[in-house]
């Protein structure tokens, strides 16, 4: 009557680890838990499992896919270009001050101000991760520059005082020439905090990414004021005297104010040039910035990538095996790749539809490779496209994963169609995925639900029913049990349950023709040929129709190669916005500081300037204009204000408070007695981002063309 025997449920997926047979465990973390940690927790709980499951000549590895692995990395790079940036900005420190104690005042303000960031960021429950590192990465500049400013001008008066000095002397010095630059440091620090007012305003995905960052800034920077306002003083007062009469100003100084001071002189006297030339500089960037694209967020170096592969629909799981065992072979080909491993179909408590026609080979890249993440993927996508028959798409891990969250799929560029006919909804999908074809950079056009899943389709008789006695639900009942199962008890062996079920054979279930040949039998036991009873014929449909909003639609993706992609386009949106709102508030600070009109045009008119070396840095570094890039753009717009205030600000204390009359000679000598602060800063700003500019380690991809940019705008506004 039956064979009797123990098996599993049939299966709906299965898995390949470099070509052979596996079994992939995804491990999920919780809400706001720390992968590291988790990580680590789980490979602890493997090593104890490893000694019984070798026992069983099972082998166990634990690093098809290790997230933390990125995280490890990128946070050791970031670390490590803060660590240089520090080590560079003490090497400009002294040589341009000439003096231990000065730069050593100097450069406490760096550890002290990043330590009260990070308790404040722990405090708020804010981890370190690249984006606050990559946040007191950037702020090294801004955090030494008020030490700079107030010990400088310190300095500077002490040198400049008549001897000899007593202890209330040098009281009376140091406490004036900190008062002299403290209303300009305060207000010069509150505008900084308040361009980055757009960062913190932008919503989603951006938001999540780009508000840590900004925070860990803005901390960094006030604290930095703290010290400044605090610390400096009390350091200056008891570190300098001791060395006034043995510190000269370098001589290289000394020239390069007097050349400096030239060069004021002559260029003061053809200001309608220096207009024209900035004006056709503006126009020139900002005709440069349509060319030069955009993207949400560069390639990350992550090492880790995700084909999607797809056969013809109701291709059997053999078959899906058999081609993704090719595909692995091809793809461990490449010297640079580590591991490859395939999931087909789903899990049995998967949440996801996927049929067994359909496949994820993830592909893990050897610790060390370098290159650029494009030239890797293309090279990756080449070897897959090798292997014929199969639809394929490739991307980066963490790609995948915010496309899927800004667009709700795997591909970069998605097109919904939306309809109630479905046979309209397939045709229209074609007709848009052709077009998509044609598109010049697109790759991995694909449709999601592809019609055309073989189908047998058995349509009940009426009239046969009744003549032979059959009711339709005792027919779908047995057609059910005999091609996808019933369970019709459970035995019980110890603690052990086991289902029981009955099925068809394999030979019968598996031949079409012999569909029609099953026998029925009706209650009085006459069996009858399931031919006899319905119309039986092969067909074909879809084994997914996917809906939004209770609608039916057909999804249309692409990914892009070698092209620039407008994902961005929201984020840019947002930052303009509430630039606008910052603008505002930034005019009356201004106002507030300076009570002139003029002198607050004058610190917004070496923008453009900025603006200009920002655009030529992005467009020399070969960069697209990202999300990354415009966060470089507010940052770059809050340290030329804060430079310009500095600078009108010593303009005004010359005239108010030394009595200089309002010349060229006046200009010349805030200019020069300016100088030093004001390249010390630029050039400690600069060093202290050279290090995230120029990496091509793991974590840099955001915050290098964010350094770029104002490496760049730094060049042209100084």
């Amino acid at each position: 009557m039956a064979l009797v025997t123990e098996a599993g449920e049939p299966k709906i997926g299965d898995a390949t680890i470099m070509g052979k047979q596996g079994v992939m465990i995804h491990i999920s973390g919780q809400y706001g838990a720390n992968t590291v940690e988790v990580t680590k927790a789980i490979e602890a709980a493997l090593d104890e499992l490893k000694p019984a499951i070798a026992e069983q000549k099972i082998k166990l590895d634990g690093d098809l896919f290790r997230p933390a692995n990125f995280i490890t990395e990128a946070v050791r790079n970031i670390g490590n270009s803060l660590l240089l940036g520090a080590v560079l900005v003490g090497v400009v420190l002294v040589v341009f001050l000439f003096n231990i104690r000065v730069a050593f005042i100097s450069l406490t303000a760096i550890p002290l101000s990043l330590f009260i960031a990070v308790i404040l960021l722990d405090h708020w429950g804010v981890s370190l991760n690249t984006l606050t590192l990559g946040g007191l990465a950037i702020a090294i500049g801004e955090v030494v520059d008020d030490a700079i400013i107030d010990a400088e001008n310190i300095f500077r008066r002490l040198r400049e005082a008549q001897r000899p000095l007593t202890a209330l002397d040098v009281f009376r010095i140091v406490r004036e020439a900190s008062v002299e630059v403290r209303s300009a440091v305060v207000y010069a620090t509150f505008v900084v905090a308040l361009v980055f007012l757009p960062v913190m305003a932008l919503s989603g995905v951006q938001g999540r990414l780009f508000a840590p960052l900004a925070w860990s800034y803005i901390l960094a920077i006030m604290a930095s004021l703290v010290v400044a306002l605090t610390l400096t003083p009390a350091m200056c007062y008891a570190m300098l005297p001791k060395v006034l009469d043995t510190v000269r100003e370098p001589q290289f100084v000394v020239r390069m104010k007097a050349a400096y001071g030239r060069l004021v002189g002559r260029l003061a006297g053809h200001v309608g040039w220096i207009l024209a030339a900035v004006t056709v500089l503006c126009l020139g960037a900002a005709a440069l910035v349509p060319l030069m694209g955009g993207e949400f967020l560069p390639e990350m170096r992550e090492g880790h990538f995700i084909v999607h592969m797809n056969l013809l629909p109701g291709s059997s799981l053999a078959e899906s095996v058999r081609v993704g065992r090719i595909v692995t072979g091809e793809l461990t080909k490449d010297p640079g790749v580590r591991i490859v491993s395939q999931q087909i179909g789903r899990a049995e408590l998967a949440d996801d539809t996927e049929g067994v026609h359909s496949s994820e080979i993830h592909i893990d890249l050897k610790p060390g490779v370098t290159g650029d993440p494009e030239e890797i993927e293309d090279g990756l996508r080449q070897r897959v496209a090798a292997v014929p028959g199969p639809a394929v798409s490739i991307n980066p891990f963490l790609t995948e994963r915010l496309d899927e969250i800004i667009a709700g799929s795997t591909a970069q560029v998605v097109v919904n169609v939306f309809g109630d006919d479905l046979d309209v909804l397939d045709q229209k999908a074609a007709e848009v995925a052709r077009v998509m074809a044609g598109v010049k950079g697109a790759a991995d056009v694909r449709i999601e639900s592809p019609p055309g899943t073989p189908q047998v389709t058995i349509q009940l008789r009426p009239d046969k029913m009744r003549q032979f006695g059959f009711q339709p639900g005792q027919v779908l009942e047995e057609i059910q049990t005999a091609w996808q199962g019933t369970e019709v008890g459970e035995v019980h062996e110890k603690e052990r349950v086991f289902q029981v079920a009955v099925i068809l054979d394999d030979a019968t279930r598996n031949d079409v023709a012999r569909i029609g040949v099953v026998m029925l039998r009706n209650g009085e036991g006459l069996r009858v040929p399931l031919r006899e009873l319905a119309d039986i014929e092969l067909s074909s449909g879809r084994y997914n129709i996917p809906h939004t909003g209770a609608r039916r639609r057909q999804t249309v993706g692409s990914d892009i190669s070698g092209r620039d992609l407008e994902s961005f386009v929201a984020a840019r949106r947002e930052i303009l916005v509430w630039s606008l709102v910052a603008a505002v508030g930034i005019v009356m600070l201004l106002y507030m500081v300076f009570r002139s009109t003029r002198n607050m045009l004058l610190v917004l008119a070496n923008l453009p300037f900025a603006l200009v070396g920002g655009v030529a840095a992005v467009a020399l570094s070969g960069n697209k204009v990202s999300v990354g890039s415009l966060v470089g753009f507010v940052t770059l717009f809050g340290i030329t204000m804060r430079n310009s205030i500095m600078m009108i600000s010593h303009f005004e204390h010359l005239v108010r408070e030394e009595g200089e009359t309002w010349n060229l000679q006046a200009l010349i000598r805030g200019s020069s007695e300016r100088l030093t602060p004001v390249l010390m800063t630029a050039i400690v700003t600069a060093l202290g981002l050279l290090p995230l500019a120029v990496g091509r380690g793991a974590g840099r991809e955001i915050e290098g063309p964010m350094a770029m940019v104002i490496l760049g705008g730094l060049a042209t506004s100084t």
